[in-house]
């Protein structure tokens, strides 16, 4: 669950494609459209084509089942409305693991993190604590994670997949060849080595909430 396209291939793509090679479900809820996220373009024209980037890039790793909510883009908030939303889909799923992103305030000394990350993540915080029947964990990818998932055999896909969204980086870093700004995060996100995986690329995860119901 992310507040927009490119969320899942900016931290967790080479996990989600470890997982979906081993035969296991994965689907994919984002509140948005990302229709804010090209400048200059009309958000009726951004709106789809981040769409049909996001799904292209959810292919690339295994993952078919891709739902957009259709809250507004850049305005996300952790609402009523969204937590019931977030609940009525964990719900209707019953998932054995939710996976969002980072909720703290900066992913590392000076790079802060956005405002609508920070919101939808404590949203389906709250949401999870509001069902009977919750989700065995819940997981954040950022850093000062309590998991790692090896991802050594992966980290080529996950390249792929984060340069699927082809006009949004072309749009993002104009001197940057896409194929080089994907390299450069899936690195980001999988080096240097986390303590007790020298030698492997691995994507962090912080257990936020584990359950027995």
């Amino acid at each position: 669950m992310v507040p927009h396209p490119d969320d899942p291939e900016y931290g967790v793509a080479a996990a989600v494609a470890k997982w979906t090679s081993q035969g296991k479900h994965v689907r994919y809820a984002l509140a948005c459209r990302g229709e804010a996220g090209i400048p200059g373009m009309p958000p009726e024209e951004c709106g789809p084509l981040r769409e049909r980037e996001q799904r292209e890039s959810s292919a690339i790793v295994g993952v078919d089942d891709v739902e957009f909510w259709d809250f507004p883009d850049s305005q996300i908030f952790n609402t009523p409305e969204l937590r019931a939303k977030i609940a009525e889909t964990i719900t209707e799923l019953a998932p054995d693991v939710v996976v969002t992103l980072y909720s703290g305030p900066e992913w590392a000394p000076g790079a802060p993190n956005q405002r609508d990350h920070i919101e939808f993540s404590n949203a389906v915080a709250a949401a999870y604590d509001s069902l009977t029947d919750k989700p065995r964990w819940l997981f954040e990818n950022g850093p000062g994670g309590t998991h790692a998932e090896v991802v050594d055999d992966f980290i080529d896909v996950a390249v792929a997949s984060l340069a699927a969204h082809d006009v949004y980086l072309s749009v993002y870093k104009p001197d940057v060849p896409v194929l080089e700004q994907a390299h450069q995060q899936v690195d980001m996100t999988t080096l240097p080595p986390l303590p007790g995986f020298e030698g492997h690329r691995a994507v962090e995860f912080i257990l936020k909430r584990q359950s027995d119901s």
